[in-house]
């Protein structure tokens, strides 16, 4: 790393240590003193992972990077202020028609995505940030002193008719991808059929069944977040692997057709897979929902907080284990809550689960230990089904 790049981050990190402090003079009591240190030594310790950040890829440019703490809930900046060491950046297409035309220019939406991620990480910022492909990679570039850049497709309409493009994703980094997102498309329905009640494939299409399978050849994590329930409980059961709800809460709680519910939660658990507790405000608050559901102001409802999202992960641990309960954001998608509105707050959710009683071992399994271990998982099962071909 380059003189200036350690000056960089020596002053990253120096300011994320100053606002843990600036955390405990002004949000914890006398009391609490003790706690605080103890979640801030843990915080640091900890790899933080966040598995769904969303991108503009305007900001990946020569002169508007993540070098700079642009007005976005995630850059560099912001992650060595709050202590997240790995973002998932998402490659996300929003749903459109089934054509021709519809799917080549999913396919370029895509890949301008792919290449503003390596572009600042190979390009823009490598002395700062660095791609990862597994978690050996993750435990190297931490231990290098950058942060980490890894990849997730939101919506596996891109590739089109064509599951060779399953793989091109995955060589560019692709860790994981949904097979669906909000409208149904070639491969799934979504969860968006709750609202008119209308679906196009009772769940999985045939071209879906043999895109999960090509995952699991490849080793990309199948990610079960915005899928209706009869695709999910189809792929639970359909894969050798197991699979991620990237971005997902309790519907127990929030009663959000994007949560699962726990019928979901239980097949999840049986899978040996990991939800990662989303913090966005309307999943994770009923209050909130219930206002986004009625098409009232949220002016009139109180902002969904820390506290909200880590009722969602008591909920989940206690239902399936704690194995199998991870964090995200959604931010730069709509994610954010009171107390974790960006990056730069993240310590606010690891210092809330030491609030709760939680260890520094249970603490490191949410924020990234069973995340990785899913994809060492997929990643071994994939190299079993090569070896039988």
């Amino acid at each position: 790393m380059s003189i200036v790049s350690r000056t960089i981050a020596l002053a990253l990190t120096t300011t994320f240590l100053l606002s843990c402090s600036e955390y405990t003079e002004t949000a914890v009591s006398p009391q609490s003193q003790e706690p605080m240190e103890i979640a801030k030594g843990i915080h640091e310790r900890v790899i933080a992972l966040d598995t769904h950040a969303d991108i503009n890829t305007e900001n990946f440019t020569s002169e508007v990077n993540y070098t700079q703490d642009l007005d976005t809930q995630v850059n560099l900046p912001k992650m060595y202020e709050g202590g997240l060491d790995v973002a998932f950046f998402i490659v996300y297409t929003g749903q459109d028609d089934l054509s021709a035309q519809g799917y080549r220019e999913a396919h370029a939406n895509a890949m301008d995505k792919f290449n503003a991620i390596h572009r600042l990480a190979e390009e823009i910022a490598p002395n700062l940030i660095e791609i990862a492909y597994d978690s050996d990679d993750v435990r190297r570039i931490i231990t290098e002193g950058k942060k980490v850049a890894m990849i997730g497709v939101e919506n596996a309409y891109p590739i089109g008719g064509d599951l060779s493009n399953i793989e091109k994703f995955y060589d560019l980094g692709g860790r994981y991808m949904s097979l669906a997102h909000n409208g149904h498309n070639q491969l799934s329905d979504s969860n968006t059929g709750e609202s008119d009640g209308v679906y196009w494939h009772g769940g999985l299409s045939e071209l879906g069944r043999f895109a999960i399978k090509e995952m699991n050849r490849l080793g990309m994590m199948i990610d079960i977040s915005h899928p209706s329930k009869d695709s999910i409980m189809q792929t639970l059961e359909l894969s050798r692997a197991p699979v991620i709800a990237s971005h997902s809460s309790a519907r127990a709680l929030t009663n959000h057709s994007r949560n699962l519910d726990d019928e979901m939660l239980l097949a999840l658990k049986e899978n040996g897979g990991v939800v990662q507790t989303v913090a966005f405000g309307t999943y994770v608050s009923e209050l909130r929902r219930a206002h986004w559901a009625a098409g009232a102001s949220f002016a009139d409802a109180p902002p969904a907080t820390v506290s909200d999202f880590v009722d969602h992960i008591d909920y989940m641990i206690d239902l399936i284990g704690i194995e199998h309960v991870g964090i995200s954001s959604d931010f730069d998608g709509g994610g954010g809550l009171s107390g974790w509105n960006d990056a730069s707050e993240t310590f606010n959710v690891t210092a809330e689960l030491v609030r709760r009683g939680y260890t520094e071992e249970q603490i490191t399994m949410m924020w990234s230990g069973n995340l990785l271990r899913v994809m060492d998982d997929v990643q071994r099962i994939a190299q079993e089904i090569q070896n039988e071909a």
